[in-house]
């Protein structure tokens, strides 16, 4: 250490940061009376105490590459840095200097993508390829942005333990998984992804930590509170200083260090803070402030409570609707069981869900609970939609995908319904090319933990009435078992061998980037099983029934536009798509609505007297 070296600036509040001649280290450990720096291959150097309980000083000579733990008073085995922003072995390995300002960014032309313009895609790198990484992921978003997409969201990527896993589990927030290639993989990624016009978002878990390779009570207790408890491990105390410092920090990390456009927050109704100002809305600002005003930054929430002041308070962008998704479900499969009983599957839902977002803004649900806050006032930018997330296909007990439990017509419908929205639609990867591959929970877990992690999802899946029989329990996979992650894994192939699938998904991204500013969208339902949506001079209709007249057709929405008369733009039963084709439903001057289709009506002008 050298105290006469002039002060250092740093990035981050904790961590380790290269600094001339060496690098500059900073942890919070208020409980010990003395902290060192152990840089593998050389002597232990002490650090000098601050206040609040922080410890910090300079190594020299210490430069990137180079691995290091600290000890704290002699008690415990060194350990990794809490901040580390690289751990090569795992959670349980030595931390490794990293940096940033090594990596030749190209994207200095890139301003993101605005709200209104979003279309994303989740993927998990682990699976999204046979290799897992994110090397091999990048050969794929040409493909992502020629379809129409905009905007990548990843699933959780800070360094977790074992060999595959989700990445919900995390416990080193800073550092990117070693699973997937290196720090300046990533930023790769990001690069390229930028390059090709495609924003990218990154999933980060900021309600608790994995129960695996998680060392930050040893630094202090104080990480933690046992005021509140939440379903995945200790809920994480936003009241102290340091604590909320740490994982603000870490939102603004992620936009800086690495480019992500923005965030998506996981199950934020598990993010507890009485604070003067909500973390949630600290994490917002400084996403904000980390892009500099130099590009458009989105952050969204899982909010399970579905309280709207996340995004009217607390300031974040959107919320996911799950409303969406679960009212699809059923009108999709005939099935009410475990969380979708609260849900119909029927026309008014989906005009609702449309018009309003959230079904559920303050109503109970058959429990006797209520779920939901007012949100009448949001604009429908302001929700996140979606047929397929990770989630959702891995609760279906075998992993099967939307397509394969419904029919195909009407899959093509919702598939329409989904992308035509005016919320911003959301694809689950494969979605796109009708994968057969499954996507199922996995976690690497060994001992007594990973038998804890089988019995739990058995119990969680059994509230699915299907999913609670002994036949079906005995064949739910293993999650701890390397062939149910071996499984999950995408074949690209078929994007050449389901060609329809994606066609579909072009053509309908490409009418929505056509038809994206029609001004405000209005719906109407015309059966048990039909509704229509329309904005200025386009008029989308779904029919998830039989064929269906309507002679004559009372419902305003149907109108003509002033001057002009509609005429068939678009159908999802072209053969192109697989469908079986239909005729034109204004054919005989009357409404013909085909069955299990969407159709698409765009105004033309009316013909002029000679």
């Amino acid at each position: 250490m050298d105290a006469d070296l002039p002060p250092f600036r740093r990035r981050l509040p904790v961590g380790a940061e290269l600094c001339p001649g060496g690098a500059h280290f900073r942890v919070w450990a208020p409980a010990a009376r003395a902290v060192s720096v152990e840089i593998e291959g050389a002597s232990p150097e002490p650090l000098e105490a601050e206040p609040e309980g922080y410890f910090s000083g300079r190594v020299e000579g210490a430069g990137a590459g180079a691995r290091y733990r600290y000890t704290l008073d002699g008690k415990h085995p060194p350990l990794p840095d809490p901040a580390s922003r690289f751990q090569p072995d795992g959670p349980h390995g030595s931390s490794e200097i990293v940096d940033p300002a090594g990596f030749a960014w190209t994207d200095a032309a890139w301003r993101g993508c605005k709200r209104e313009r979003l279309v994303i895609y989740e993927l998990h790198i682990g699976t999204f390829t046979p290799e897992g990484s994110w090397a091999a992921a990048m050969r794929h978003l040409p493909a992502l942005a020629e379809l129409g997409v905009t905007c990548v969201e990843m699933m959780p990527v800070a360094e977790f333990p074992g060999r595959f896993g989700w990445g919900y589990d995390g416990v080193d927030l800073f550092a990117p998984t070693r699973l997937y290639g290196g720090p300046d993989d990533l930023r790769r990624f990001v690069d390229r992804a930028h390059g090709l016009g495609l924003a990218v978002i990154l999933d980060v878990v900021y309600n608790h930590l994995g129960p695996d390779g998680n060392y930050l009570r040893l630094f202090s207790d104080d990480y933690f509170t046992d005021r509140y408890a939440t379903e995945w491990g200790e809920a994480i105390d936003f009241g102290r200083g340091p604590v909320r410092e740490l994982f603000v920090a870490n939102a603004g990390y992620w936009i800086d260090e690495y480019h992500f456009d923005g965030l998506r927050l996981d199950a934020t109704h598990r993010i507890y803070d009485t604070s003067a100002e909500h973390v949630l809305a600290a994490i917002g600002r400084r996403v904000r402030e980390a892009a500099g005003g130099l590009r458009e930054t989105f952050v969204t929430a899982e909010n399970e409570d579905q309280i709207a002041e996340v995004v009217r308070g607390h300031g974040l962008d959107a919320l996911w609707n799950d409303d969406f998704h679960h009212a699809a479900r059923v009108a999709l499969t005939g099935r009410r069981e475990g969380y979708y009983q609260d849900y119909r599957g029927v026309a008014t839902e989906f005009v609702a869900l449309a018009r309003h977002g959230f079904l559920y803004q303050g109503q109970n649900l058959s429990r006797g609970e209520p779920r939901g806050t007012p949100a009448l006032d949001l604009e429908p930018t302001r929700f996140v939609v979606c047929l397929e997330n990770h989630d959702q296909v891995a609760h279906s007990g075998t992993g099967a995908r939307g397509h394969q439990l419904s029919d195909p017509g009407c899959w093509r419908a919702m598939t329409a319904y989904l992308l035509l929205s005016p919320a911003i639609p959301m694809l689950f990867q494969g979605q796109e090319f009708g994968a057969s591959t499954p996507f199922l929970y996995f976690a690497d877990h060994p001992g007594e933990l990973g038998v804890a992690i089988v019995r739990g999802r058995r119990e969680f899946l059994a509230q699915f009435a299907s999913l609670a029989t002994r036949e079906m329990q005995a064949r739910l996979a293993d999650p701890t078992d390397i062939e149910t992650f071996r499984r999950s894994i995408l074949d690209h192939g078929e994007r050449g061998r389901n060609e329809a699938f994606v066609t579909l998904h072009r053509d309908l991204l490409a009418l929505r980037r056509e038809h994206a500013d029609g001004g405000r969208v209005d719906g109407a339902v015309l059966g048990d099983e039909a509704w229509a949506l329309r904005r200025d001079r386009w008029l989308l209709i779904v029919n998830l029934g039989r064929d269906t007249v309507l002679d004559p057709a009372a419902a305003p929405l149907l109108a003509p536009p002033a001057s002009g008369k509609w005429a068939l733009r678009w159908s999802s039963e072209h053969p192109r798509y697989g469908g079986a084709g239909i005729p034109d439903p204004l054919a005989d001057g009357g409404w013909r609505l085909p069955g299990r289709a969407a159709v698409l009506f765009t105004a033309r002008p009316a013909a002029t007297s000679p």
